[in-house]
């Protein structure tokens, strides 16, 4: 990574995300829609809390942090955790955020609230967001794994977590999760974040992917 051909500073080019097509889709229902087909809720994946926020008038106060959306998602984490009736963020262990470059990651473990002020890397250094830390996060690869397909970058976070949730999500799988959190953003500028919780109130357990393929009928674990 760091032999790479340098694109700024000190980034190189593998630390920045490439901008590749894709697209996405999710099926949202209702509650009435779910009620009506008790089979359904084992996988069903609720929407507990979400906020959309833009650009407050700090993002232009001559702060860097700033003006690539650390106060955006500071503004809108509190609420999106009360809506979803969860008292801190340490109570989330699986989060799929914003990382378009290897510092954003840092930036955004700061403004969501995941480590003390200004100590991300600390928090990083300590094995904090990988397997066996205080939260896993970007199980996925993230954004500088899988590319940043615009506007179906916050659907492929979403489906990353809805896997995790229902235990479809094989070797990268958490057990024993009950709630997740996605963090998107776009520059120029608006941010959402999501908290998604298993519609039957459980915790997470694997499933193998001989029942995940029989599950969807596509005989296989997408």
């Amino acid at each position: 990574v760091l032999q790479a051909p340098r694109i700024d500073g000190v980034l190189t080019k593998l630390q920045c995300c490439p901008t590749s097509d894709g697209g996405a889709a999710a099926v949202v229902v209702s509650q009435v829609f779910l009620d009506a087909r008790p089979h359904l809720k084992a996988q069903a994946i609720q929407i507990a809390g979400q906020r959309m926020g833009t650009d407050p008038v700090s993002t232009f106060n001559g702060s860097a942090l700033n003006l690539v959306g650390h106060g955006l998602t500071k503004s809108i984490v509190g609420e999106v955790l009360e809506e979803a009736q969860i008292k801190s963020i340490d109570e989330i262990k699986l989060v799929e955020l914003h990382d378009c470059f290897s510092p954003a990651e840092m930036v955004f473990i700061d403004a969501l609230g995941l480590c003390e002020p200004g100590k991300a890397h600390e928090y990083v250094r300590a094995g904090n967001i990988t397997y066996g830390g205080k939260t896993l996060v970007n199980p996925s690869g993230g954004l500088l794994s899988k590319g940043h397909p615009l506007g179906a970058t916050g659907l492929a976070q979403c489906a990353e977590l809805v896997w995790h949730l229902r235990g479809w999500a094989n070797n990268r799988l958490v057990e024993g999760t009950s709630s997740a959190l996605a963090h998107n953003l776009g520059l120029g500028g608006a941010g959402v974040v999501t908290v998604y919780k298993r519609a039957d109130g459980k915790s997470s357990k694997k499933v193998s992917d001989e029942q995940v393929a029989q599950i969807t009928g596509l005989g296989y674990n997408p």
